[in-house]
């Protein structure tokens, strides 16, 4: 019984990584956490609360990270090596975000963490604002809405109410 506890478990302990790892995101752990819930007899609403608010705990994470530790770790030449070819990917995001910001406000920078698909959330939105020197509160209230916009899109994919792939 132990083992048939732990297995399940995992797939929800699987979930929440995806939700908090930089490529997949949401995008990655609601399905995968929807698909526990339902197969467990759990609330998908509690479900999608909690990959929400783990989603947005990366925001303040990642702010944390750039703001206190990243000029450290620079000093550490692996680590520069990766960021430098991660910011230059970036950079052409960063240039579009920058000139709809420009035109359309913080809502440019929320409808990109909106977007369901790899790359366009809350780590990438909070590097941009981060990297372009966004006014902080109003960036986080940005990426929080596009990273609940994108959650609400992904959960009723997730439930079979909307489908993504088909036209």
């Amino acid at each position: 019984m132990k083992i048939y506890i732990q297995n399940k478990m995992n797939q929800l302990i699987l979930a929440v990584i995806l939700t908090i790892l930089p490529i997949s995101e949401l995008r990655g752990g609601m399905p995968l956490a929807v698909d526990y819930a339902l197969k467990n007899n759990i609330s998908v609403f509690l479900i999608f609360l909690l990959i929400l608010v783990m989603n947005i705990l990366v925001i303040f994470i990642v702010f944390l990270f750039l703001d206190f530790f990243h000029k450290k770790f620079l000093n550490i030449k692996i680590y520069e090596k990766f960021f430098n070819i991660y910011l230059n990917r970036l950079r052409k995001k960063a240039d579009k975000i920058e000139k709809d910001y420009s035109a359309y406000g913080f809502l440019a920078l929320t409808l990109f963490v909106a977007v369901p698909i790899p790359t366009t959330g809350a780590w990438t939105g909070t590097i941009i604002a981060w990297l372009l020197g966004l006014d902080r509160k109003k960036s986080i209230i940005s990426i929080t809405l596009g990273v609940l916009i994108a959650a609400i899109v992904v959960f009723l994919a997730s439930l079979g109410i909307i489908n993504l792939f088909n036209a």
